[in-house]
């Protein structure tokens, strides 16, 4: 039996007819409530913390993430606009998450099925990466293709790790058991040797940019790839590199810096229909809010570009 998230018929209701959201103030971005909007994006704050294997504290990553957000300029200097006013963002309130990992994943698809089915734009804040397979599972049943566009210190192909299939090690491997699944990665620099078969195997649906190749890459050859795709976005913040980014459980040396991420992902807002999104594997650092803030103000962009290009 593969690792694929089945999403529960049978589950308790998690959500009614109508989103159960936060007061703008209490949100994302911390909007004035009097401001009135019809949303497209609904944030998820979804702290999953159940296989780390170095440090934790990612249970904290979401509402780290939306305190740090209404530090935000709302204004954007290169879209000369605030977005915000054009996009509409809604945040869930928060929300018990299940200790078993396999009915959390599952009450993840839920939640994010029922924003799809309303038309919407789903943005989760993690928790650990193995909330992807979860949060991906409704929009392999609703495209013919996904295309994931994947940001990480880690590969994360292997089949389990310590014993666990959904564990965040094997977050990407559980993607692509769905076939319709390819994958971009960008700013892989670690590697198993037994995540290295699987890898070869697979070269047709799997594209990584290196990050030891950082200086040689050809983001045309990555236009190329994701021209007109349908494109799920997975963040794990330690993708980028450990002198930006040390709040998380396994910094490594040697990432992505901060434009040239944001290069990467304005390519893919120009090139191709980004559909959904989540970012992970925050662990804040007490007293460091300007790591929080990073993030906060990345997940701003993301939409940002996903709407305004």
């Amino acid at each position: 039996m593969n690792g694929k998230i089945e999403i529960e018929k049978t589950s308790q209701k998690f959500l009614s007819k109508k989103l159960k959201y936060l007061s703008n103030k209490n949100g994302f971005l911390g909007i004035d409530n009097k401001f009135n909007f019809k949303e497209k994006v609904v944030v998820v704050p979804f702290g999953l913390e159940k296989t780390v294997s170095y440090g934790g504290g990612t249970k904290n990553g979401p509402k780290e993430i939306i305190k740090a957000s209404h530090q935000v300029e709302l204004y954007d200097e290169e879209l000369l606009c605030e977005p915000y006013k054009k996009i509409g963002i809604k945040t869930l309130r928060p929300f018990k998450i299940d200790k078993d990992i396999r009915k959390a994943l599952s009450k993840m698809s839920k939640i994010n099925k029922e924003i799809l089915d309303k038309k919407l734009f789903p943005m989760t804040f993690g928790g650990e990466h193995s909330i992807t397979p979860g949060c991906i599972a409704p929009f392999v049943k609703k495209y013919k293709d996904i295309c994931l566009l994947h940001f990480d210190a880690h590969a994360d192909l292997r089949e389990s790790y310590n014993g666990e299939k959904f564990s965040h090690a094997s977050a990407i491997k559980r993607c692509l058991d769905f076939p319709n699944v390819s994958l971009i990665s960008f700013g892989i620099r670690n590697i198993s040797e037994s995540e290295i078969p699987f890898l070869k195997k697979n070269s047709s649906r799997i594209n990584i940019f290196w990050a030891k190749d950082k200086n040689k890459w050809n983001l045309n050859k990555f236009k190329k790839l994701i021209k007109n795709k349908t494109v799920y976005l997975t963040f794990d913040v330690d993708g980028l590199d450990s002198s930006i980014m040390p709040a998380t459980g396994t910094p490594e040396p040697g990432g992505l810096l901060w434009d040239e991420t944001l290069n990467i992902i304005r390519i893919a807002a120009k090139n191709s229909k980004i559909v959904g999104a989540d970012i992970n594997e925050l662990s804040p650092i007490k007293g460091f809010n300007s790591y929080n803030f990073l993030v906060a103000k990345l997940a701003y962009k993301i939409l940002s570009y996903k709407f305004l290009y």
